[in-house]
């Protein structure tokens, strides 16, 4: 008899590769309220990976900067060498992909990198800008078909705003509510909650649950999972669309 194949861990869930349903599973998914690509988050970031190397997805990941797009190019620089700092201490390739507008996220080029890496990662930065320069792209498309053919995906702050239906705005924003990429359309995420929080919001849409998401944390579920596990440093709050509650690292939920 053969050895049985490799397992890892994601959020708290033991993963064995190739079975006839995680095959065709959507991938690992991270909610992060800040600390991409920081030592902090290095066990994270590491387990997404491998998570969609066993789905077959090749080890590596790529950094989308998109919701930085309109700072300088010091900091996107700043940016592009945090990840590529990160992708060192875990052993595997990164790709800081230069999709800084909608221009460059409608390009078939930059999409076709994303298909066959174990990892895509939304970093911070203007969630509004984020949302409307990927929705409807290319670029858009291929995070989203990624992720459903076993990728794992991770928003952090702006990242993880954009995955709702839509994204959740601040006070002193007068605008129309912006429509999200809806990957996690039952879910809304307020970052960096222990520094920012729920009055500087408008409040939620009314698109299911809304959470508060601390620094250095994140809401992790695992491919083909159906429980959410707190990971990292701080907690998640759940502030509406369920009953109030505190969740510290460690604990599941079901979304």
């Amino acid at each position: 008899m053969g050895e049985p194949p490799a397992r890892s861990q994601v959020a708290g869930h033991t993963i064995t590769p190739h079975t006839a349903s995680s095959l065709h599973a959507a991938g690992a998914l991270a909610l992060v309220g800040s600390g991409e690509y920081l030592p902090a988050m290095q066990s994270l970031e590491a387990a997404l990976i491998e998570d969609a190397v066993q789905r077959g997805k090749r080890r590596a990941y790529i950094q989308i900067p998109t919701a930085a797009g309109r700072e300088s190019a010091d900091r996107l620089e700043y940016w592009r060498t945090l990840g590529a700092e990160q992708g060192r201490r875990i052993g595997v390739e990164t790709t800081f992909l230069p999709v800084l507008n909608r221009e460059h996220a409608d390009d078939a080029q930059l999409a076709a990198q994303i298909q066959d890496v174990a990892l895509v990662y939304m970093s911070g930065g203007d969630p509004r800008y984020l949302a409307e320069s990927l929705r409807g792209t290319r670029v858009g498309a291929a995070i989203e078909a990624h992720w459903r053919t076993g990728g794992a995906l991770a928003g952090c702050s702006a990242g993880a705003m954009v995955m709702a239906r839509h994204v959740p705005s601040f006070r002193l924003h007068f605008g129309a509510a912006t429509e999200g990429l809806a990957l996690t359309p039952e879910i809304q995420v307020l970052p960096h909650f222990n520094r920012i929080f729920q009055l500087a919001f408008k409040g939620s849409s009314g698109d299911g649950v809304l959470l508060g998401i601390e620094d250095l944390t994140a809401l992790v579920k695992a491919s083909g999972g159906d429980h959410w596990r707190v990971e990292g440093q701080g907690a998640v709050h759940i502030l509406s669309g369920l009953p109030k509650r505190l969740l510290r690292s460690g604990e599941e939920i079901q979304l």
